[in-house]
Parts: C-alpha cells; structure tokens; sequence
C-alpha cells in the first residue's frame, strides 16, 4: 500500500501539476495538435420505445431530442465533420437477437448538410430495444482516419437491454485500441442504474456524463460538447513502458498514454541535459469497480537506481482519476568542467506504481488507463525560481500575508485600547 506523505506530499503534487499545467505548451514536442484534419463527432440517440415517455417540457423525450439536434445542427461550426447513428430506430419485434442488431448510421459523419441531416431526424420514431454495446461498437467504425479529434456523443433515457454484451467493456476495449475516440453520455432519466452505466462508459474513454431533464439542457449540453471538438487539442501519442528501465522507451517532451495493469510497474526514460529541469506528471483513471485505499506513485531514478525524487497520491474511495508529479533540476556543469564538448545528457528513469485492486469479478485486461505528461525545460536561472518546501515564489506571498496580518493584528490592538479607555473615562 502507497501511502500519503502530509503536508509536504501533498503540496508538492500540487506544485508539480501546475508547473508542468504551466510550462507545457513549447514547440515541435510530441503530441501537439497539428490542424490538418477536421474534428468528427457522431451524436448517438437511443430510439427506443421508450423515448415516447411525455416526461421532457410536456413534451415525448423523443420530442426533446429532435428540436435539440435541429438547434445542435443550426450551430455546428463549419469546420465540425458530423454524423448520427440511431439505436432501437427499426425493429420493432419481440426477438432480442434481432433487437441488438438495431443500429443504422442515419447521416455519415463528414461535411454538413444541415436541411438532409434534418430530414433524416424528422423521420425518426421510438422503436425498439436498447443496443448502446452493439451501436458504440458499429460508432467506433464510423470515423475517418485522421488526427483530428473523434467524439462520440450517446443520448439515451435508459440502459443496455443487449447483456451479456456490457457497454462499459465495450468501452473500454475502444479505449484501448489508443485511436483517441473521446465517449460522452447523456442521460434523460434521473435513473441511478442508468447514471452508473452512462458514467462508467464515459470515464472508459475520459468522457463526460451529464444528467438532464428538460429540453434546452439537452440543446446547450450537445453544442457545448460539438464546440468542444471544434476546440484545438492535443492528441496523447501511444506508448508502451517496460518492466525495467534499460528497455524502456526514451521520451521527449510531451503527452503520452500507455495501459498498466493492477499493481504494476512500467518504466520509461527521459534525457535531461545540464541547466534543464524535467517536470513529469501522470495520471491513472480507475476506469472499474476497484477496492477501497490504493494510490500512484512516480518515482525519478538513475541508470543505477538511486532514487532521485518522488511523486505519490492515495485514495480510500471510488476515485475516477489519481494523479501525482514531481520536478527533476539538472545543476549547470562547473566552469573547470567545460572543455569544449557539448555536454552529456543524463538519462533519468521514470517510474510508475500503483497499487489499485479490482472489485470481485471485475476484468483485470485491459490494464487501466495512464497518461504521463513530460517537460523538459530550461532550468530555475536563481533560487527564487527554485520550490521552496513545495512553495516556490508562494512564499513572496505567505511572507506579504503574514505582514498584513500582523500590521492589522496591531492596529486592533490599538484601536481596542483605545476604545477601552474612552469607555473607562465616559
């Protein structure tokens, strides 16, 4: 078991996190966005029978959903390549086997035809069964290929009525496939089985869920999402630690996501040179049911492993993501060392633990998501620039509050007094 050093850990996890939050954006490092493809979103609506429920606004869910998409469509930004697939739209029979084949593409993701994508909605009416498995599955296939970012928006009011076949796994198998698919759910019922399953799928992929109830939620919720694909991003190159540090693959300066199974160590190598500062974070999503009190640990070693510093998070609950950093300064080689020759790089070795355990008859493959972030940057110039017991230049601001206190603490005291006396006198 990890444990949590307080306070100290905790401050410097955080300082961490910010400076390489901070200090990330440079040029030509991997993983930045390069703008050469178009975003895609393929918006995934549940057309079962169900959605005739009159719950929304006085109005049937499937109603609501409508006049959302035809507002969503108005206001898809121009450079938003967008597609809609259907679930439970087409068969309206009682045989399962053919219900979890109910998925259609009803619009192909690609450039916008606002008034066809309009007929195509208006045409539709609650059918059938609830295949979310089946339709992520077919939706995951929809795309183009492409560095531009993919998203997946599911609007449903219910859960999967296709079992065995579980849409979280379903998830997570797209999410380990690294084709950076992004899921994000809706849901039209405060329902909490369907909130758990909505969720679950959602964080597979680093999604988002959203519970909503009336019309103009739905609306703003899906553009917002569509606006968010539009948005520049940067893409997680894929990586693949090692079991030891002399195989792991060297790294430069950028975001980087790997699978690391249960109570696992996967290592990876940075080259720091003299005056430079490496600043790493990574972050591990507990994407299952997983067993209360775990945490994540990165540590910075060398070739000879001799532990350089630490970074380390723990958890006692169902926490969706634990993240921990640290920073790694390179001193400047000394005048007399400097004979001429470009100086040698140190090769620093990363590596990540963690020590979740999964909830009884949960999968244990794929391993759980990683995402490790890595900057290497020009070096503190000064001690002023260097952390100070995990505060850095905090402590210009902790050393100004604590005058101010101690000025005002003064004047009250005075003032007090002289109160008092006034009191004393009348």
């Amino acid at each position: 078991m990890i444990r949590r050093k307080w306070p100290a850990a905790g401050v410097g996890v955080l300082l961490a996190a910010l400076t390489a939050g901070l200090a990330f954006p440079s040029a030509a490092v991997a993983g930045e966005p390069t703008g050469q493809d178009a975003p895609q979103v393929d918006l995934v609506l549940d057309v079962s029978g169900s959605m005739r429920t009159r719950d929304i606004d006085g109005q049937s869910r499937m109603a609501a959903a409508k006049q959302a998409f035809n507002e969503v469509l108005d206001a898809t930004p121009e450079e938003v390549e967008l597609g809609i697939r259907t679930l439970g739209a087409n068969y309206p029979g009682d045989d399962k086997k053919e219900g979890c084949k109910d998925t259609a593409q009803l619009y192909p993701v690609g450039p916008l035809d606002r008034t066809e994508a309009k007929t195509a909605v208006a045409t539709l009416n609650p059918t059938g069964w609830t295949p979310i498995g089946p339709a992520l599955l077919k939706a995951a296939g929809d795309f183009k290929d492409g560095n531009g970012s993919k998203r997946i928006v599911l609007i449903s009011d219910g859960e999967d009525t296709c079992a065995p076949l579980d849409p979280c796994e379903v998830a997570r198998e797209i999410a380990a496939k690294g084709i950076g698919l992004t899921i994000d759910t809706l849901g039209l019922v405060p329902n909490a089985k369907l909130s758990r399953q909505l969720s679950c799928i959602a964080e597979a992929t680093g999604g988002t869920y959203t519970s909503v109830q009336h019309q103009d939620e739905l609306t703003d919720r899906v553009n917002e999402l569509v606006d968010r694909a539009a948005e520049p991003v940067v893409t997680p190159v894929a990586t693949e630690g090692a079991a030891s540090c002399a195989k792991a693959p060297t790294l430069e300066s950028g975001l980087y996501t790997d699978r690391e199974e249960f109570g696992q160590q996967r290592w990876y190598r940075v080259d720091v040179l003299p005056g430079q500062e490496l600043r790493a974070s990574v972050s591990v999503a507990a994407d299952r049911a997983v067993n209360p009190d775990y945490g994540v640990l990165l540590r910075a070693v060398t070739v000879h492993n001799r532990e350089i510093v630490r970074g380390e998070a723990a958890g006692t609950g169902r926490t969706d993501v634990l993240s921990t950093g640290l920073r790694y300064p390179k001193p400047e080689r000394d005048d007399n060392d400097d004979d001429g020759d470009k100086p040698a790089a140190e090769t620093v070795c990363l590596a990540v633990t963690n020590s979740f355990s999964p909830g009884s008859g949960v999968k244990t493959t794929p391993g759980l998501p990683l995402e490790l972030t890595i900057d290497v940057v020009e070096g503190p110039d000064g001690s002023s620039d260097v952390a100070s017991f995990g505060l850095g230049r905090g402590w210009w601001l902790l050393g100004t509050l604590v005058l101010a206190g101690f000025l005002a603490g003064l004047v009250w005291g005075w003032l007090s007094r002289w109160r008092f006396a006034v009191w004393r006198t009348s």
